[in-house]
């Protein structure tokens, strides 16, 4: 049976005129009569309730002490289902009294007005960020701790707050309570996966804050995360699938922190990091991809990367990369070189590493065209013969390399393939200071990309491509000047020195270019016909004594050539 349209229009007339001084039996009457309209069609209802005005007369009904509070909070987490009622709700000042009532103890009526305030405040930032501001995070959070046993208010509180997580704002208030605390607490209880799954996406913002990282996880989040691995690690059942990766991947979001990574290191005895190694020769490719992003968030300093290299995990890797050569996981050959190149950054490792055979084993993905895996691959290598003129040595003589880096120096769409391969294909020739090498970066065409790379805007970029020129210009001028020349260094190099903005290791090493070129008959008479004599004259008074004294040192070279 449709709902009258009189009733209502009278329910609605009586509660204008009566609100201030009814008894509630009568109010109690009025208010069913709009719960039963709206539950038959809301849409209409709410417009009607709208145009009547008694939006306001809501406002002083929200009151602790009266007894139809329940039903109008009810009424008004009804009509805000509606988009076009969210405003009206917020015009008639109905949030205060609503964020008030959330002190209350009455269940019913928590339940409602935090339905209420999720429904107005839904999607808006704006009103979001006025509760956080008006302080229902600490309000909630305690909510939660005294109501943990009513699934309703519950799950309430956990909407409110996968929605309050996504600002920015409300992580500094969530860190000042114990939601870290309660939150485990609850989860421990859960069994039902879309219970935890509710409880998760409101972990999952949380820790992004590195305070409640460590909340997280001192309060006991990662035994949960291991327990649940275990359980869901060999099952096909596509709610144990999901469960697995979120919980994997929530593991490496609690290791990104400085903090929580070290507390669940422990010095490389933590039963977390050893837990976390045995993911890597696992069968899932999920587990797979978490362990090696684990082990990189692990290697974010020396110490633990020279534990973790001392104690074989270089070995699981190459073996991981080994799983996934042909046709392999893109994200986990990613993973896997990120963790090879943050372990290659200590000293002592590079060696180590080396004679491991990792650099043979990074080059099986030369062959690889995604880009994530191109530019791990080429920072890894970067790394690993850093000061290993050797291992330089044997890779710049590898003509298939360089063959590729001078191919990826060209890759425009990839700003960071080509900033890497400019990079290697430099350190190739400051680590090995090797003719071979030079000549096979010649025989390639990589001489261009160097001297392009001159004119990169990150001055150490500049400074790595200057320093290998002047390595190619004192060791295989001949072989390399008719490049230098098509590649326009010598118009380069002026502009550097002219330009006041180049920094003082630039101007320096420009100079120093300047006088291993002029040892070539056809670069010489380009810097004859440049007017070299008077840019450099002029920084012999710059304020750098180096820059200085090379510009002393230049002047006088260039004025006996010429």
């Amino acid at each position: 049976m449709l709902f009258p349209n009189d009733n209502l229009s009278d329910a609605l007339k009586k509660l204008k005129i009566t609100a201030t001084d009814s008894t509630a039996d009568s109010l109690e009457g009025c208010l069913d009569c709009l719960l039963q309209a709206l539950a038959q069609n809301n849409t209409e209802t709410s417009e009607k309730i709208q145009k009547s005005g008694v939006l306001q007369v809501f406002a002083s009904l929200l009151t602790p002490q009266s007894s139809c509070t329940a039903k109008v909070a009810n009424i008004i987490a009804e009509v805000a289902r509606n988009e076009f009622m969210r405003n009206p709700c917020v015009d008639a000042g109905l949030i205060p009294p609503l964020v008030q009532l959330l002190n209350c103890k009455d269940q019913e009526v928590l339940l409602q007005t935090g339905r209420a305030l999720g429904n107005i405040c839904y999607d808006s930032h704006t009103l979001q960020s006025q509760l956080i501001n008006m302080g229902v995070i600490p309000t909630l959070v305690k909510l939660l701790g005294i109501h943990c046993q009513n699934a309703a208010l519950t799950e309430m509180c956990l909407v409110a707050f996968g929605n309050l997580a996504e600002l920015e704002s409300s992580k500094e208030q969530f860190a000042y309570t114990n939601i870290a605390e309660e939150l485990v607490k609850l989860f421990k209880k859960q069994i039902e996966h879309d219970k935890k799954e509710m409880i998760f996406e409101v972990l999952a913002p949380l820790a992004e804050n590195d305070v409640i990282k460590l909340q997280l996880v001192e309060a006991g989040l990662v035994e949960c995360l291991l327990e649940i691995v275990q359980k869901t690690v060999d099952s096909d059942k596509e709610d144990d699938i999901a469960e697995l990766k979120t919980a994997s991947d929530l593991m490496v979001l609690l290791l990104l922190g400085d903090e929580s990574m070290q507390k669940l290191f422990e010095g490389g005895k933590g039963s977390v990091f050893q837990r976390v190694l045995s993911w890597i020769p696992s069968n899932s490719h999920q587990l797979q991809l978490a362990g090696a992003l684990a082990i990189a968030n692990f290697a974010r300093n020396d110490g633990n990367c020279i534990h973790m290299v001392d104690n074989g995990i270089v070995q699981k890797l190459m073996d991981l990369l080994d799983r996934h050569v042909e046709d392999g996981n893109v994200t986990v050959q990613h993973a896997a070189l990120s963790a090879l190149r943050n372990l290659a950054i200590p000293v002592v490792n590079k060696a180590k590493m080396l004679s491991a055979g990792v650099a043979e084993a990074v080059l099986k993905f030369l062959r690889s065209e995604m880009p994530p895996v191109q530019f791990k691959l080429l920072g890894t290598l970067r790394m690993l013969i850093d000061a290993q003129a050797e291992a330089a040595e044997q890779l710049g003589r590898n003509v298939k390399l360089v063959e590729r880096l001078v191919e990826w120096c060209e890759a425009k769409d990839h700003a960071g393939v080509m900033g890497e391969s400019n990079r290697l294909l430099s350190a190739l020739i400051r680590h090995s200071k090797s003719k071979d090498v030079i000549r096979t970066i010649v025989q390639s065409g990589g001489i261009k990309h160097l001297v392009t790379m001159a004119t990169s805007e990150h001055v150490i970029m500049q400074n790595e491509a200057l320093v290998a020129l002047a390595l190619i210009a004192a060791l295989e001028l001949v072989t390399a000047e008719k490049d230098l020349e098509n590649a326009q260094l010598v118009q380069i190099l002026h502009r550097l020195l002219s330009d006041d903005r180049s920094a003082p290791e630039i101007k320096y090493n420009s100079m120093v270019l300047i006088c291993a070129l002029i040892g070539s008959e056809p670069l010489q008479k380009e810097v004859q016909s440049m007017a070299f004599l008077e840019v450099v004259s002029k920084l012999r008074s710059h304020e750098n004594k180096t820059v200085a004294q090379q510009a002393s040192l230049t002047e006088q070279r260039l004025a006996v050539e010429s």
